[in-house]
């Protein structure tokens, strides 16, 4: 089958005016909620764009690690590409892929550090061998090989042989406050259901035609 006869009616349900809430970070808790139900393999993935100094847009899959009142959280490399992006173009979107639900939520807005005492504490919950991969990898940064590596995560292991592993300098969390949300279920016949909220002194909610 060519690309171009790839094709599907989406039939999981639609999204209707009395539905939808005041405050869209309500809908966005039940449907991560639906999505972790429904046992998909990543339910907290998420793609995060960002603009770089080269004018170039870069994508890439990431895990939320928190919501707050306004706020989606995810950790990584300060020193990573999408890290050093962030300082030059403090803005962002996410898109969450919930294909099976035949559901995706993306959004978009400003971009901050999360304070160190939180990136302290999520750190120190995470897996060990999570904590020495964040020391071994100079994330986006060119290697020779995978060998390579694997000799610089052997290195990690035996430096922090029988202390804990502190968390390091250049890696922690930023927190992506939206400005716009829009929520996007699949409908028969291509009539799908699309709903955005702005935030400004407040949410406001309007349909979009799909």
């Amino acid at each position: 089958m060519e690309l171009k006869d790839y094709r599907r009616q989406y039939t999981k349900g639609g999204l209707r005016d009395e539905s939808m809430p005041d405050d869209p970070m309500v809908l966005f808790e039940q449907w991560q909620r639906d999505a972790s139900d429904a046992g998909l393999a990543d339910p907290t993935g998420v793609v995060v764009a960002t603009a770089h100094s080269d004018g170039s847009i870069r994508q890439r899959f990431v895990l939320l690690k928190g919501v707050s009142e306004r706020s989606f959280i995810f950790y990584t490399n300060y020193n990573s590409d999408k890290a050093v992006a962030l300082t030059h173009n403090d803005r962002a979107s996410m898109l969450f892929p919930w294909n099976e639900l035949d559901r995706q939520v993306s959004l978009s807005g400003a971009v901050e550090k999360i304070p160190e005492a939180e990136s302290d504490a999520y750190f120190a919950a995470r897996p060990r061998a999570s904590q020495i991969a964040a020391w071994t990898s100079q994330q986006s940064q060119p290697i020779a090989s995978r060998g390579a590596l694997e000799l610089q995560y052997r290195e990690t292991l035996q430096r922090f042989d029988g202390s804990d592993v502190p968390r390091p300098p250049h890696w922690g969390g930023f927190k992506l406050v939206p400005e716009r949300i829009e929520f996007w279920q699949g409908g028969e016949d291509r009539l799908h259901d699309r709903y955005v909220y702005q935030f400004c002194d407040g949410w406001s909610r309007s349909r979009l035609q799909p």
